[in-house]
């Protein structure tokens, strides 16, 4: 097969509507648009999420910034997944400071640690983070390891 030999799957293509080409097309004279009105004019029409007089709905919905509602006091986590600890040492010790050192978060603001479960960990870690998943304290468990947790300052 070559490029030349390539064509799309028989009904994925489907030619446009040409209106406005004689009364024998079907779509002659008023092309599609009916008789008169806004519709009928050139450039005419209504603008998107038009009502026709009734308060739209993106104004009957409640302004906020952003999206949603963000509470004032949520604490945001720097995450640090399983498999980014794998490079250590069997029986080191994991610290915020440490993980810093290591290139494994983010340049600025210090954030508290959240452990997450992705990936394996084979060596016995003793890791001391503010947070740990469920799933990533069984594994390091699992593995001879242990977790303290700190806290939040």
């Amino acid at each position: 097969m070559q490029l030349h030999d390539l064509k799309p799957n028989e009904g994925s293509k489907k030619s446009r509507k040409r209106v406005g080409r004689g009364m024998s097309s079907g779509h002659g004279k008023t092309a599609g648009r009916g008789t008169k009105g806004q519709g009928a004019r050139t450039s005419g029409g209504v603008r998107l999420y038009h009502m026709g007089g009734n308060l739209p709905f993106y104004r009957k919905l409640p302004f906020l910034r952003g999206v949603g509602f963000t509470p004032h006091n949520r604490v945001r986590y720097a995450e640090v997944n399983l498999d980014s600890l794998q490079d250590f040492k069997d029986g080191s010790e994991i610290t915020p400071e440490i993980l810093k050192e290591a290139g494994l978060l983010k340049k600025g603001k210090m954030l508290p640690i959240k452990i997450m479960g992705r990936g394996e960990v084979k060596v016995a870690l003793k890791v001391k983070a503010h947070k740990v998943t469920e799933g990533a304290r069984q594994k390091i468990e699992q593995a001879g390891g242990s977790i303290e947790t700190l806290e939040l300052s």
